[in-house]
This record gives C-alpha cells, sequence and structure tokens, in this order.
C-alpha cells in the first residue's frame, strides 16, 4: 500500500477554517473542471445520439455503454486505490477522459451517423469512471481533517452542483452554436484544466498503512463484506441504488424535453439544471447547518419527497411545474446523497476507503447509467410517460419496505452512530 505513508495529525492540532486548508480549494477548482466536461459532454451525447436515431432504445445504450464496463472494474478499481497514490490514479483517469472528449470531437468533426462510435468511446468513458468514483470519494478525507469532514462533503457537494447546474446550460448552448465539434472542444479543455489543478494539492492526513489480504480476491471483496456488516450503512446505499434505478427521469428529459414539453435543447439544459439548483440550494444550506439529529429518519423522508416530485415530473405537461419538481427533486436527493456519504465516511477506516467508496459506487454511481437504460427501455416498450410513473411509484414502494428492512438505519440519531 505506497499511498499510506504519512500519518495523522494530532487531535490537539489547531484546525484553520475550511477553505484555508491547504489544498481543498484546489481540489475543489479541479473537480469543478472535470464535473463540468462530464456534464457538457452528457447532455450533447444524449442529445447526439437521440438526433441520430429518434429511438428511446438509443438513449438506453448510451446509459449501458458506460454501465458495464464500470460495474466490471470497480472492485478492482477500488483494490488499486487502496494501495497506490491515489491522486495518481485520478489524474490517470482524468486522462483517459479527456481522450474520450478527443474521439468525440473526431467522431462529430467527420459527420458520423453511425452511433456505434459513440457507444464504444462511452464504454472506455465509463471504464475511467470506475477508477474516477473510488479515488474522488477516498482522496477528501486524506485532504481536510476529520472533524470538518462532514461540513467538506456538504461544501463539497453543492460547489459541484455549480457545474451541473451550469454544465447542461452550457452544453445545450454549445450544441446550438457549434454542433457536438464545439461542445466536446471544451470538454477537453476542462479535463486538461482539471489536470493542471490537482498537481498542487498536498496529501496530509493518512492513516499508517496495514497489512492486505494476501490474494486478489479477498482484497477486491473486502469492501463487499465490510458493508455486509454494517446494517445501516448496507441500508442507505441500497435504499438510495432502488431510488435512482427506478425513480431517476434524467434519460427520458430529451423525450420529454422534445414530445412532451416541446422545447429544444436549450430547454433540456434548463430541465437538467433544475436538479442541481435544488441540490446546490440544498448543499449550501447542510453546509452551514447540516443535519444533527434523526439522520436516518431525514433520508426516509428525503427518499419520499424525491419519488412525489418525480411522480409530478411524470404527468406534468407545463414546463414550469416540471422545473419545479426537477428542482424539489434535486433537493431531496441532495439530503439522501450527504447522509449516505457521510456515514460511509465517517464509519470506514482510511486502508479500506477505497474499496468501499468502490463499492458504493457500484451501487449508486452505476445505478445511474442502469437506471437510464431501464428508463429509456420502458420508455421503447411503453412510453416516456408511463415509464416515469412506473418508476416514480416504484421508488415510494421501496421507501415503504426499507423502514421495515432496515430498521437499525431508521433509528440513526447522530452520523457517529454508525461506528
Amino acid at each position: 500500500m505506497t499511498s499510506a505513508t504519512h500519518s495523522l495529525p494530532s487531535s490537539s492540532e489547531p484546525l484553520v477554517p475550511l477553505h484555508r486548508q491547504s489544498g481543498f480549494l484546489s481540489f475543489l477548482l479541479s473537480r469543478l473542471a472535470a464535473v463540468f466536461a462530464m456534464q457538457i459532454q452528457a447532455i450533447v451525447v444524449a442529445w447526439q445520439v437521440y438526433d441520430i436515431t429518434r429511438d428511446p432504445m438509443a438513449l438506453a445504450y448510451v446509459g449501458l455503454a458506460q454501465f458495464l464496463p464500470m460495474v466490471l472494474l470497480l472492485l478492482p478499481a477500488g483494490d488499486f486505490v487502496d494501495r497506490f497514490s491515489r491522486k495518481r490514479i485520478l489524474q490517470l483517469s482524468w486522462v483517459v477522459q479527456g481522450l474520450c472528449s478527443a474521439l468525440l470531437l473526431t467522431l462529430s468533426l467527420n459527420g458520423s451517423q453511425s452511433v456505434s462510435g459513440f457507444y464504444a468511446v462511452l464504454a472506455l468513458f465509463g471504464a475511467a469512471r470506475a477508477f474516477t468514483g473510488p479515488a474522488l470519494q477516498s482522496l477528501l478525507p486524506n485532504i481536510v481533517p476529520r472533524a470538518q469532514l462532514a461540513s467538506a462533503i456538504a461544501l463539497n457537494s453543492s460547489i459541484m452542483k455549480v457545474a451541473v447546474i451550469l454544465g447542461p446550460l452550457l452544453g445545450g448552448i454549445l450544441y446550438g452554436l457549434g454542433g457536438g465539434s464545439l461542445a466536446y472542444s471544451v470538454c477537453l479543455g476542462c479535463f486538461i484544466a482539471a489536470l493542471f489543478l490537482l498537481l498542487p494539492v498536498p496529501i496530509r492526513y493518512i492513516e499508517a498503512a496495514k497489512t492486505l489480504e494476501s490474494t486478489a480476491i479477498k482484497r477486491f471483496t473486502a469492501g463487499i463484506r465490510y458493508i455486509r456488516y454494517q446494517p445501516i450503512i448496507l441500508g442507505a446505499i441500497s435504499l438510495d441504488l432502488f431510488a435512482v434505478l427506478l425513480g431517476g427521469v434524467v434519460a427520458l428529459l430529451p423525450i420529454y424535453a422534445q414530445e412532451v414539453l416541446h422545447v429544444g435543447p436549450e430547454g433540456l439544459g434548463a430541465l437538467r439544471s433544475a436538479i442541481a439548483v435544488g441540490a446546490l440550494l440544498m448543499g449550501l444550506y447542510l453546509g452551514i447547518r447540516g443535519i444533527k439529529r434523526r439522520a436516518g429518519l431525514v433520508m426516509f423522508v428525503a427518499v419520499t419527497v424525491f419519488g412525489i416530485a418525480n411522480l409530478v415530473f411524470a404527468f406534468s405537461t407545463f414546463f414550469w411545474l416540471s422545473m419545479a419538481a426537477m428542482l424539489v427533486a434535486g433537493a431531496a436527493d441532495m439530503i439522501s446523497v450527504y447522509v449516505r456519504t457521510t456515514l460511509i465516511q465517517l464509519a470506514t477506516p482510511d486502508e479500506m476507503r477505497g474499496r468501499v467508496n468502490a463499492v458504493n459506487m457500484l451501487f449508486i454511481g452505476s445505478s445511474n447509467e442502469l437506471g437510464e437504460f431501464r428508463a429509456g427501455s420502458m420508455a421503447a416498450w411503453f412510453g416516456a410517460v408511463p415509464a416515469a410513473i412506473i418508476g416514480s411509484v416504484g421508488t415510494l414502494a421501496v421507501v415503504g419496505a426499507w423502514v421495515k428492512i432496515f430498521p437499525t438505519l431508521r433509528q440513526v440519531d447522530r452520523f457517529d452512530d454508525a461506528r
């Protein structure tokens, strides 16, 4: 485990304000640039593929092309993150994602009307993301002290929503101005900026290295075994998983924008940005106030609100109402993400963070792509509106079931209860 070479500072060391922590601001800016690139690329690829095919199943394959390599590589990626430099792994993953933007740029410049090339690039992009997620999640506790980790998570999540808000809007505008080639050029520039901004970030808070499991299989599955015997964490991860898998409507937004709400790519970008606006506002609130008590119950309420908001969106034919529903869904989702992420980070020892976060990404991060496949395929079979309705009702059913299956999660009061 070559990365675990620094020791944790003394608990008596005085804390400086979070924004003055060495490297924290540069880390935020580097991640912000990368998220900008991913958000712009996501909106442009979805619009471009649907524009070429006019087939909802094509949107399903956009999610599946990224999901399959990610799900295959996440567990080995978590092992790599725990054994080698997390910062270096993150840099290499961004290099590959920048290469994907360059390949998409080439396809656009060549005027490709075949979606197979886009799917191939997205598969490579999904493989790189398998390493990005665990590295990013495991790196933040190495940059800020434990006492400030919950605030750092909330601030980091809310700042990232700036890119999630402006990225889709910018992606729609760029596509309208110069097509995919202009948008992918900006994505490439963002990934290059992210690499340079990450260079000066110091790694200060790492526990002493411990002996890892003897075989690769044991190392890969250590995160699964750990979560299996932590019912609070298992409940939080699985609740979020099924909420996103069943209730997510992001994959249906291009269809709703064109055929239900009758807006262009700018309207599509606005719908995706509304989700992020709600998350940003809630993230800023959580960064200031936080959740002090009844964390488990708050998470269940948040996922319930998420399902109801998506159900309102499913029935809506008014653009302003759809925007409001996405705003509420984004705020509710931020609460769920905040509770889940804080529970995982505070309950997991540093030498296992890569593998535990890899499992978290396996169930949560990849569920976005699998959820897109679910939504796209159901839209092809039943239509976009029935697909959105069925998914939202499914989310509410999952909340009811999880209240009974995971009573320990519902009873969590303070975050330290997860230890």
